[in-house]
């Protein structure tokens, strides 16, 4: 259309009859005259629209879908940081708990043999000195510590003190196979010679060959003059095996030691030894047959130096 006088009239008089039928729209409501006009151009516009949106909401959903995505994804690697931290927590716990259960342990098998002990903390496990089984411990001279010291933990024996420093000390374990302890037989106090067997068994050597000796028998630690390199009374392990050597001087037991050596954290190194010999005293009551072993009997602990502050490692 040409933009003349007459076409903007008549442009001029289609708004003005839009505006009129809007206004009469509008006041009629319900009972509009236009109502059928516009009932009618909802059916045949709706499917357009119907259309229309089945082609368009798969893309709004995509857009929608990667939105909701970017903040799954946000809170899914806040959920992961908070998890995370609550494992270290926990772990931190768990180990906490664990170090205090160890102490108790120590502090009680101190109190029933009458040890004084310096509790330190294992921070090098491994052949420090050529290719001995040995752990290193975070106290030394400073703390009091010297060679040929007894080393023990809640369970029994651990071994000795080989070499000292200021502030650390290296531990013979008695699993190494250079090692060698006096031991003693509970009740019947027959005498023998303890070897480390490794990853193995202890070795025994009774001296008496005649030995009345069987599987779950226990041993501990015959002691040494002044309590160095062993305090006596300390529990080392239990029989498992008795070979048969007819005719010998000796017997030999294989014993498994009380001690889970690859599992060390917290020991105790005996500074002053027992006054009197506590014999079979520091090994808990022996089980009735067909039962569990009973746990170690309480008794009052030696007052003992705290734990040495750990400097790192295990």
């Amino acid at each position: 259309m040409r933009d003349t006088r007459e076409s903007r009239l008549l442009l001029i008089l289609l708004v003005a009859v839009a505006f009129a039928l809007i206004t009469v729209d509008i006041k009629g409501g319900e009972s509009s005259p236009l109502g059928g006009a516009r009932r009618a151009a909802a059916g045949v516009l709706g499917p357009v629209e119907r259309g229309a949106a089945t082609l368009v909401d798969p893309v709004a959903d995509t857009v929608r879908a990667f939105r909701d995505a970017a903040g799954n994804n946000g809170r899914t690697d806040q959920l992961t940081r908070e998890n995370t931290e609550l494992r270290q927590k926990l772990a931190s716990s768990d180990m906490a708990t664990g170090r205090t259960k160890q102490l108790d342990d120590l502090l009680r098998t101190a109190g029933a043999g009458g040890y004084t002990v310096k509790a330190a903390q294992v921070i090098a496990i491994g052949p420090a000195q050529g290719f001995s089984w040995t752990i290193t411990i975070d106290a030394g001279s400073d703390d009091g510590l010297a060679r040929d010291m007894t080393v023990i933990n809640g369970q029994g024996l651990v071994g000795r003190i080989t070499t000292v420093a200021p502030t650390t000390a290296t531990v013979l374990l008695a699993s190494d196979p250079g090692f060698s302890a006096g031991t003693r037989l509970e009740g019947t106090g027959e005498i023998g010679f303890a070897s480390g067997g490794g990853t193995s068994p202890m070795k025994v050597s009774l001296l008496n060959g005649k030995a009345q000796v069987k599987a779950g028998d226990r041993l501990v630690t015959f002691g040494s003059q002044s309590g160095r390199p062993f305090v006596p009374g300390v529990p080392v392990g239990k029989v498992v095996e008795v070979e048969a050597t007819p005719g010998q001087l000796t017997k030999t037991v294989m014993v498994e030691p009380f001690v889970q050596f690859t599992r060390l954290d917290l020991v105790g190194v005996v500074v002053v030894p027992p006054r009197s010999d506590p014999r079979d005293g520091v090994l808990p009551p022996a089980p009735a047959q067909g039962q569990a072993p009973a746990a170690p009997t309480q008794a009052p602990a030696t007052p003992a130096a705290p734990p040495a502050k750990p400097t790192g490692g295990n």
